[in-house]
Formats: C-alpha cells, structure tokens, sequence
C-alpha cells in the first residue's frame, strides 16, 4: 500500500475543514448577530433621531463580536484549520444572517427598498463590506480558540 491511500474506516487527518466546527461557530455567530439586529430594530423605534446618535454604534460592535465569536468557536472545535475555519464560521454566519435580515424588513420597513432606492437595506458596497469583515474577524476570532485549545494541552 503506498503512502497516500489509507485503510477503509481510517480517519482523514488531512483535513483542514471541519463541517461541524464550522456549522456550530455559524450558529453562535447567528444567535449573536440576530441579537443585535433586534437591539437595532429596539433602538431604532425608542431612540429619538436613531440614525444620528451614537447608539447607533453598539449594535454594530455586537455584530462584530458576533463575527469574532464564531470564529473562536470553530477554532477552537478545529485548532489544526483554525484560520479557514474561523474565516467560514464568520462568513457563514453572515449568510444566515441575510434571510433574518430580510424578515424583519418585510415585517418593520413599509417604505424601503431592499436593493434600490435611497435608503435601501441591502448596498452591495455593505454586503461586500459584511463579507470581508465576517471573514477577518472569524480568522481572528480562530486563531485565538486554537491559541486558548493549545495552551490547555500538557
């Protein structure tokens, strides 16, 4: 038998993506950021000119934590694929995001567009943005749940 295959029932110790590390950090990272689109939506209907007030900012630093978070999950699930899996925790928790996103604006926006208009939900330039942040910050947040998983070990 030569060195690259391996025995049926052998475990894949070449694999750098885990599915279930990267699917559980994604579902922290969800809870997380849905909770702060609902401190939005709350803020938004009791804050007095919501858009120019510096309440405006903790939401978005829970969704950034958020991204963090799940990337520490899954990095800490996976310590030897820490980065990419931490970057796709992040970047799906973002995807799972967009349709929960969707639902509150059918239910609160009467008046916005969700990707034309003035004020439109959704700007591709904020998508893209999303998707780059949720990426770095789940690298981040992988890096330091593999840091915490190998100062553990003996």
């Amino acid at each position: 038998m030569s060195d690259l295959e391996q025995p049926a029932g052998a475990p894949d110790t070449d694999r750098v993506v885990d599915g279930r590390a990267v699917f559980t950090g994604a579902l922290v990272g969800l809870a997380i950021l849905v909770a702060a689109s609902v401190l939005d939506a709350v803020l938004d209907r009791n804050v007095d000119d919501y858009r120019h007030s510096g309440a405006r900012a903790l939401p978005f630093v829970i969704l950034l934590v958020g991204y963090l978070v799940a990337g520490w999950v899954a990095g800490r699930r996976m310590p030897d694929g820490a980065l990419t899996n931490g970057a796709l925790a992040g970047t799906c928790a973002f995807v799972l995001w967009v349709p929960v996103r969707i639902m509150i604006w059918v239910v609160r926006d009467e008046n916005k567009a969700l990707f034309s208009g003035a004020t439109p939900v959704f700007k591709p330039g904020q998508i893209l943005g999303h998707l780059v942040i949720a990426s770095a910050l789940g690298m981040l947040g992988g890096l330091l749940g593999a840091r915490v998983v190998v100062k553990r070990v003996p």
